[in-house]
């Protein structure tokens, strides 16, 4: 995880990548109570058996018929269904699938009439996900009667809709997905999609052109969607959810808003923070394990910050800060250096934020991107620097150190 540095002006202009695989925790929500807890073996209904239950439970979410929807699931569990239904009925699905893994014992016991299914939950957003955005679940099943019904989920992750009734505006290049107001989506739509065009501008093709951004209506269920802490993304106005090391047929990665650190923002500083999140998922498949934090961090910010017309000590006044006190960095911004936790939070963003733009203005906004895109074919980092740049990691880091010194002094 990263996130980005505060700046005088902008409030807490935090944003972060969270490079996992995008989970989805199936419709069937929160309601099974406890840990799942157990293994898969041989037992209750066989999987063709499950799996043709969850088949005609998809395919009643799709058509948006609630009765059909409602008639597998058990009365004990059909309230919360009903209302996770209801609060799905805006979301433009194009697809929604379970496929069962394996049929075991339910550790919660009941003998021969329960049973424990492992799942994976698919779905597509509508001209937005090109492959469906997968997670696994475990889903409990109970026979009544003869007949198995969905009585429960395992899984305590959380999507928009276990949240409350899902409202969508649509963008030119972007979908919003919120449970607040429409006004306030609008705002979050216009500003990504002024977002796209700009790391269009900056990229180049070979990703969507789309961007996807989820706005829960708190911390606390912005954390929940990303099953962490609160406190963990306190101040960071903005996550991009993905899976490392992804390809153009990958799912589109969704932008998830903290609503309390976006609201404190200028209009300028809402703009940069969702600038920087659409150059993440534009560069995300192009983003291996071997692509450095600084390279990955500093270009967002770069395409976030291109043409704003301000200056280097603006826009990075915390390394301004050290470089007056005779505090230059001696080397280019570890991965550490982005964790949340770390000290020197701003300055790892201020410096990778001035190594990329150092690197446009003496190279070129091509090279940029062209040793951004070699970075994560693997390799040392130093080799691709001399193929693109003609310059070696050390020779590359003093002229930084220089380029610091120089535009922040």
């Amino acid at each position: 995880m990263a996130a980005a540095r505060t700046r005088p002006g902008t409030a807490a202009l935090w944003c972060a990548v969270v490079l996992v695989v995008l989970t989805l925790p199936a419709l069937l929500t929160g309601c099974g109570g406890g840990g799942s807890g157990a293994a898969v073996v041989p037992a209750g209904p066989g999987v063709p058996a499950v799996q043709s239950v969850l088949d005609r439970h998809a395919a009643a979410l799709l058509h948006h018929d609630e009765t059909a929807f409602l008639a597998d699931v058990d009365p004990g569990f059909r309230d919360r269904q009903r209302q996770v239904f209801r609060n799905l009925a805006q979301v433009p699905l194009d697809s929604w699938s379970y496929r069962v893994t394996g049929v075991g014992a339910d550790a919660g016991g009941g003998g021969s009439d329960r049973a424990l299914a492992r799942v994976q939950v698919g779905y597509r957003l509508t001209g937005y996900d090109t492959s469906a955005v997968t997670s696994d679940a475990d889903l409990t099943f109970v026979r009544r009667g003869g007949r198995w019904y969905v009585a429960g989920d395992r899984h305590d992750a959380q999507q928009l809709w276990d949240q409350g009734p899902v409202r969508v505006v649509r963008g030119a290049h972007s979908l919003v997905l919120g449970t607040d107001g429409p006004a306030a989506l609008r705002t979050y739509a216009d500003a990504a999609d002024r977002a796209v065009p700009a790391v269009g501008r900056a990229w180049g093709n070979g990703w969507s052109g789309r961007v996807v951004v989820e706005a829960p209506s708190s911390l606390a269920r912005m954390a929940a969607l990303l099953h962490g802490a609160p406190d963990t993304y306190r101040g960071i106005a903005a996550v991009t959810t993905g899976e490392l090391g992804g390809s153009s047929g990958a799912p589109a990665d969704r932008v998830i808003i903290n609503p309390e650190a976006f609201g404190e923002l200028s209009a300028f500083g809402r703009q940069v923070v969702l600038t920087h999140e659409t150059a993440h998922v534009a560069t995300r498949a192009a983003t291996t394990a071997t692509t450095p934090l600084w390279l990955t961090e500093g270009f967002a910010d770069w395409v976030g910050y291109r043409g704003s017309g301000r200056t280097a000590r603006q826009d990075a006044p915390e390394l301004s800060r050290d470089v007056a006190a005779g505090r230059v960095p001696r080397n280019l911004p570890s991965d550490a250096g982005f964790g949340t936790t770390a000290g020197s939070l701003a300055q790892a963003y201020e410096g990778a934020w001035l190594a990329c733009r150092l690197i446009a203005a003496d190279w070129g906004d091509a090279k940029l991107t062209e040793l951004y895109r070699a970075a994560g074919t693997g390799g040392p980092l130093d080799t691709h620097l001399r193929a693109v740049l003609g310059t070696g990691l050390d020779d590359f880091t003093a002229r930084w150190r220089a380029y610091v010194q120089r535009e922040l002094a």
